[in-house]
């Protein structure tokens, strides 16, 4: 009789607690930054990615990610990705624009978009494993995210080639 009520209390209480959300989203000033991410390392490899799903700027002037790093890499750099005919150039940049009422997308796979290289890494990136990154804007100020490391839906985009 003991264990059929535990047991329905456990059930009950367990009903009042939502479901673990897998976006997480973080503010930093006029900034939302929507899911910080990064996919599982390659073996062999000291580079990784962190991308995001889009960082929203909601003020009325713009904002620029000047850097970041993270206790995970000895660096991290800002990469921008191009098409440059019918090659795909990737490069660091010394900052990344925010438009005001602009999002800026940082997703894998995308064919002109940004991602921050981590460069040295200090153990590879496995999914389900979680670490923070500093991220400095020029307005927004100095914020910590946390990114998640996960396998991406599409197969394809396992890791991050350079």
């Amino acid at each position: 009789m003991q264990r059929r009520t535990v047991l329905s209390l456990s059930l009950a209480l367990a009903s009042l607690t939502p479901p673990l959300a897998h976006a997480h989203d973080f503010k930093a000033g006029d900034l939302r930054i929507d899911h910080p991410y990064a996919v599982p390392s390659r073996p062999g490899l000291t580079t990784g990615a962190v991308y995001v799903r889009g960082i929203r700027n909601t003020g009325a002037v713009a904002d620029r990610l000047l850097s970041a790093s993270t206790p995970a890499a000895a660096s991290v750099e800002i990469h921008r990705m191009q098409m440059q005919g019918e090659v795909m150039q990737m490069r660091a940049v010394p900052s990344m624009e925010i438009a005001a009422g602009a999002t800026v997308v940082m997703k894998h796979g995308t064919p002109d978009g940004y991602h921050l290289m981590l460069i040295g890494l200090k153990a590879p990136l496995k999914d389900g494993d979680r670490f923070p990154v500093t991220l400095t804007f020029e307005k927004a100020g100095t914020h910590e995210v946390k990114v998640w490391v996960q396998t991406p839906r599409d197969a394809d985009a396992t890791g991050h080639k350079h």
